[in-house]
């Protein structure tokens, strides 16, 4: 694996091991249009393989994949490169989105651990408290509370959604949300960008 490489003008740093990887973020997935093409192991993608791309994991791994919206679980082989799409971690195969049950809406709200790679599908079924995730852009983070402040009034002009500061140790951090979809994610990070307002990034509490 290379420590980098660049998609359409963008710089992505490949991490040195998927151990203790654990994120949680906005998976999508992949179809009919990449069947049987070659995938960055040099693998013909399927639709049917419980297979799926990450922009910044070490390939090949392994990692459990957890919906956060229904609290369903599968476990993918990591073997190609993307999405590059913004504020997106994964790219499910066609089946394995399936599994998770969202190829009907084309996202999901998930969570990406890293798994025992000598015994990948050994790997016992993780519990967890399952609850409704929440969806929120983190717009800045700030050491000095008065540019949090500014950030916020500015933000507020942008957009009616609830604005919040959360001082979490030595960091002020502007979040908008809860938001209703990932698609008003999608839109709210295209208009702070377009008024430069900074790179959000998405958090799911």
């Amino acid at each position: 694996n290379p420590e980098h490489y660049t998609v359409f003008g963008k710089r992505y740093h490949v991490l040195k091991t998927a151990r203790h990887y654990d994120k949680r973020g906005i998976a999508s997935w992949y179809g009919t249009k990449f069947d049987g093409r070659l995938t960055s192991t040099r693998e013909r993608y399927h639709l049917t393989d419980m297979t799926a791309a990450s922009p910044e994991l070490p390939i090949p791994c392994f990692v459990r994949v957890t919906n956060l919206e229904n609290g369903r679980q599968i476990i993918v082989k990591v073997n190609d490169r993307g999405p590059f799409a913004a504020n997106r971690i994964m790219d499910l195969s066609y089946v394995a989105a399936k599994k998770l049950g969202y190829t009907g809406k084309g996202t999901a709200l998930v969570q990406v651990t890293s798994i025992d790679v000598k015994n990948p599908l050994e790997e016992t079924r993780r519990n967890f408290a399952h609850h409704q995730p929440q969806l929120y852009l983190q717009v800045g983070a700030f050491a000095i509370a008065n540019n949090a402040s500014h950030l916020t009034l500015k933000l507020k002009h942008l957009t009616s959604r609830n604005v919040r500061v959360l001082h979490t140790g030595h960091l002020y951090r502007v979040q908008i949300g809860p938001l209703h979809s990932v698609s008003e994610s999608d839109h709210l990070q295209a208009m702070i960008s377009r008024d430069g307002l900074g790179h959000a990034i998405t958090v799911i509490g």
